[in-house]
């Protein structure tokens, strides 16, 4: 059992299904306020997607995470912010082939677009994350002829653009052959240590969200990694114990579910809350931003 725990809030993902509960934030300001909300209820860590104001739509565009990042930061709240790498990867198929792919829903893109706004913010140097996200391996995403790519040698070069620009890479797990590969990441130096590992469950068609699977991918986790896990919808709170029991860390928030308990639709700060009540009751504590950096050895 982990007795020391970071807590990370996802606070708003590139679905727009998530648009269809109250609390999710799609304005620079409001996806401020809700990762300002969350961390003064116990996350040491919020992770970042940004829409289009008036669409809702997701969002590539720098000057939206400029504006998160500097809201937050202006705050004085301390939390580490962590930016996703995970956008303009989605390939869509035709049914004919070559004839009509890619399809609509296509945004595909280079490595480097994909990390433009990390990029930029870190030249700039005034707004600078102190996390970035990358998927590790290509998958089927959900049902129908939709799938996220992101190949080998795409994720060594975003491994070893963070690298260089000095941001901690997060690196997203969501099947077994994934992880694998991150050990060779590691092997060839890509990856400073210690790695940090977030194990993503449930996601079709990814790793099943079971303790069988989760067990596996534990056993074979490098050494000396700073490893969480999560599962989404309703079995959030269930991996927030999961996850604990089995030594990592956890993450919560409306990016990977949307209610409270049955029809209740929750905040990023009440699902933070409720992590937090179920470490605690564990007989765990939660990590301060300050002592994850220690762990994460940020500087």
């Amino acid at each position: 059992m982990n007795p020391d725990v970071i807590i990370t809030c996802a606070i708003t993902g590139d679905d727009t299904k998530v648009t269809k509960s109250p609390h999710c934030p799609v304005t620079p300001e409001q996806i401020a306020a809700s990762a300002v909300e969350a961390a003064r209820a116990g996350a040491a860590i919020v992770h970042i997607h940004v829409r289009d104001p008036d669409s809702g739509e997701f969002s590539m565009a720098t000057r939206h995470y400029r504006e998160v990042v500097k809201r937050i930061r202006d705050s004085k709240v301390d939390v580490l912010v962590n930016l996703t790498c995970g956008m303009g990867g989605y390939l869509s198929i035709g049914k004919r082939g070559l004839a009509d792919t890619p399809a609509a829903g296509t945004d595909f893109v280079t490595q480097e677009e994909r990390m433009r706004h990390v990029i930029e913010l870190c030249a700039e140097g005034v707004y600078r994350p102190d996390i970035a996200t990358i998927d590790c391996g290509t998958l089927n995403f959900g049902d129908g002829n939709r799938a996220y790519i992101s190949t080998p040698d795409y994720v060594r070069e975003g491994a070893g653009i963070l690298r260089d620009l000095k941001v901690k890479a997060e690196l997203e797990v969501f099947d077994t052959g994934n992880l694998w590969f991150v050990k060779q990441l590691i092997k060839e130096g890509l990856i400073p240590a210690p790695a940090m590992i977030q194990l993503c469950t449930g996601i079709a068609w990814g790793v099943p969200a079971d303790t069988g699977h989760l067990l596996a991918m534990v056993n074979t986790l490098p050494p000396d990694c700073v490893w969480g896990s999560f599962a989404i919808s309703r079995m959030q709170m269930p991996w927030v114990a999961q996850s604990v029991l089995l030594g990592g860390n956890v993450r919560v928030g409306l990016e990977d579910n949307l209610y409270l308990s049955r029809g209740v639709y929750a905040s990023n700060a009440q699902l933070v809350a409720k992590a937090r009540t179920i470490i605690e009751a564990m007989g765990a504590r939660i990590v301060t931003p300050a002592q994850a950096r220690e762990r994460l050895q940020l500087h």
